[in-house]
């Protein structure tokens, strides 16, 4: 591995991008294999799921940062020469461009918010490739998000264009297949 290579992941549901990331990181031998989720317990059934994934990636030597939104606070948790997998982009992105929902003032509907959050998301990615051995950053295809939102989807397909461009490696994940595109 090389240090400070990113590896950009996407693929559909069940596509088994998240396990492949995992192998990769765990194949890195860096520090740590460091996880930075972006789930939100909305429920009690999600409270659960993320309980039960914490506790096996801390079964299996993974140190888990809880980062729903501001991947950039993540940033100080970050070792020199940690292997680090953030999983994923698509949930950061719903999380990111949908604050202020419950006060009915979403950052989608304000002038320049969301334009912030890629200016600090990019940093903040720039940053963690600099500090980690290893970087991998997983996301939800395009098209296989729902079509609510023609804004998330136009935000999403900018942040792939990015991360494919800065990646050392771009690989889709088919059916537990990865194809490199890069």
């Amino acid at each position: 591995m090389v240090p400070g290579q990113l590896i950009f992941i996407s693929g559909g549901v069940r596509s088994g991008k998240s396990t492949y990331a995992e192998s990769l990181v765990q194949q890195a031998n860096g520090n740590r294999n460091v996880y930075i989720a972006s789930g939100l317990a909305h429920d009690q059934e999600m409270a659960e799921r993320i309980g039960r994934h914490r506790k096996d990636r801390a079964q299996d030597g993974w140190c888990t940062i809880e980062q729903p939104r501001q991947l950039s606070e993540a940033l100080p948790f970050i070792r020199e020469n940690d292997a680090v997998l953030w999983d994923c982009v698509t949930t950061w992105l719903a999380n990111e461009l949908y604050e202020g929902f419950e006060q009915g003032n979403l950052c989608a509907n304000k002038p320049g918010c969301m334009e912030q959050k890629w200016r600090e998301l990019k940093n903040t990615i720039d940053s963690m490739r600099e500090k980690a051995l290893y970087t991998v950053i997983v996301s939800n295809e395009l098209l296989d998000e729902p079509l609510v939102d023609r804004t998330y989807q136009q935000w999403l397909g900018t942040i792939h264009q990015w991360l494919a461009s800065r990646a050392d490696q771009a690989i889709e994940m088919e059916n537990g297949l990865a194809i490199r595109r890069k």
